[in-house]
Parts: structure tokens; sequence; C-alpha cells
């Protein structure tokens, strides 16, 4: 019965015995060539990406779109192609208001290639400032150039829509007052029309729910006298 089981083994073990040493032997040199390469500290521009924001909240505009990480390794693993794809990874779930708060960076931020390891971050801590998403409607205001010629006048003039939503971070939607028009130019005009425009909101953080464009209607009348 042993004698069975060992010859039984014996077979398994021998099976494709050329392909098994040759795979043996091929660990064994990639194993030699990353032990043997040289461990090298480089300084990498790491992009920060910041997730588990919550909905009604707003990261501001003045975060750091990337920190210089110092890192260790294999000068194999320390290539530029390998380092493309290192970022680190901000969890901001713990945010709950608005205001600031500080994250101090960490090797359990950063996403590395297998082999490289984090040392330290410039800056190691980002101050973060946070704002409610705000929505509201504000009025157009429309934007006229120049005058009829003389012997004719602007009798009405309307705006469609008359506001226009717009949403952003709390702080800056309330100081916004309203959506202007592009110029709408009258000069020369002697009867009325009708025309589609954009709007605009001065603020770089105010953002349109739909799409900005407005109609515009232009009456002109001839004044009395006029020739």
């Amino acid at each position: 019965m042993a004698g069975a089981i060992v010859s039984w083994l014996w077979r398994r073990l021998t099976r494709n015995f050329v392909w098994k040493l040759a795979s043996l032997a091929l660990a064994v040199l990639l194993w030699s060539a990353v032990v043997g390469e040289p461990e090298l500290v480089t300084v990498q521009a790491v992009p920060v990406l910041y997730r588990n924001l919550p909905r009604d909240l707003l990261l501001l505009s003045d975060t750091p779109g990337d920190v210089q990480a110092e890192l260790r390794g294999p000068s194999g693993r320390l290539t530029r192609a390998t380092l493309s794809e290192v970022f680190a990874a901000l969890d901001l779930s713990s945010v709950n208001a608005p205001g600031e708060k500080t994250f101090t960076l960490s090797a359990s931020d950063f996403s590395l290639p297998q082999g490289v390891t984090f040392l330290r971050a410039a800056p190691s801590q980002l101050r973060l400032r946070f704002d409610r998403m705000m929505t509201k409607d504000v009025p157009v205001q429309l934007r006229l150039k120049g005058t009829p010629p003389p012997g004719y006048r602007v009798t009405a003039q309307t705006v469609t829509p008359q506001t226009l939503e717009i949403s952003g971070p709390e702080s800056r939607i309330n100081a916004v007052a309203n959506a202007e028009t592009d110029q709408v130019d009258i000069g020369g005009i002697t009867q009325g029309f009708e025309r589609t425009v954009n709007a605009f909101v001065a603020d770089s953080r105010a953002q349109f729910q739909a799409r900005p464009v407005v109609t515009v209607k232009i009456a002109i009348e001839k004044t009395e006298g006029a020739p």
C-alpha cells in the first residue's frame, strides 16, 4: 500500500517536470532581479482626490490639486510610467457641517504600486473649506447698448423667462443679486424685434440649473413730430 502511494506521488511530481522546473527557475530569476534592484527615494507630484463628500455640502475651490509625496522603493518600481498612476484619496465622510477642517495625510490615503512605500508628503496637512449647497431663483437683468435714432423710442422691453435658477455654495449664492443678459444692441433700430440671448452670472461658483438662454423682446415706436 505504501509503495503504491509513493509511486503515485512520484508520478504527480514528475508530470510536466520540465515546465515545472522552468517555472521555478523563472520565479527565482525574478525574485533575484527584484531583490538585487537598488532601493531609491523619489519625490512625486501626486493628485489628490476627494471622496465621500456629503451630498448637501460643497468643497470650495481653493483645494490643492496635488501634493509632493516622498516615496521609497526598488528602482524598477519608481519609473515614470508606474508612478503616473499614484494618487491620494482623502475620505471626507467625517465632514457634516460648513466650515474648515484639517486633514493629515498618511500612508493609508495613498494608492501605491507594490513594493513602494510612502514616507511623507508636503504639505503634510490639508485645511479644506466646506459650504452648504444652495439653490435660488435670480431675476434676469436686460443689458441694452445704444439708442434708437432721433424720432424713435423704446416703449417696452421684456425678458422671458424673468428669473433663472442657480446653485452653488450658500455664502456665494446669497451674494448674487441677478443674472445679466449679453448686450442687446438697439443703436439705429427703428422697429421692434425679438431675439434669443445668453444670460451670465459673474460669480464663477454659481451654476445655472438649466441652459441660461432667454428671449428678449423690444418694442420701438415713432415719436410724435418725428420726421
